[in-house]
């Protein structure tokens, strides 16, 4: 089982993904360079754990559409 995410992790996730939708992939290294460019200053463990739920949440939603068609 992994490690439960923190509130701090969660809601920046999710605003990130409201605003930037299309920039983000299923890569974590690709979406720290996003999140690098879009959000410049953001401290480096907080910014590598958005990035991997990023890339998990990313993950499930392409098996999500695969499944349906």
């Amino acid at each position: 089982m992994g490690r439960i995410k923190g509130t701090l992790v969660k809601r920046t996730t999710k605003s990130l993904m409201v605003k930037y939708k299309g920039q983000f992939t299923n890569s974590f290294d690709a979406n720290k360079k996003v999140i690098d460019a879009v959000h410049p200053g953001m401290q480096k463990k907080i910014k590598n754990s958005v990035s991997g739920f990023i890339a998990r949440k990313v993950k499930r939603e392409e098996q999500q559409e695969k499944k349906k068609g």
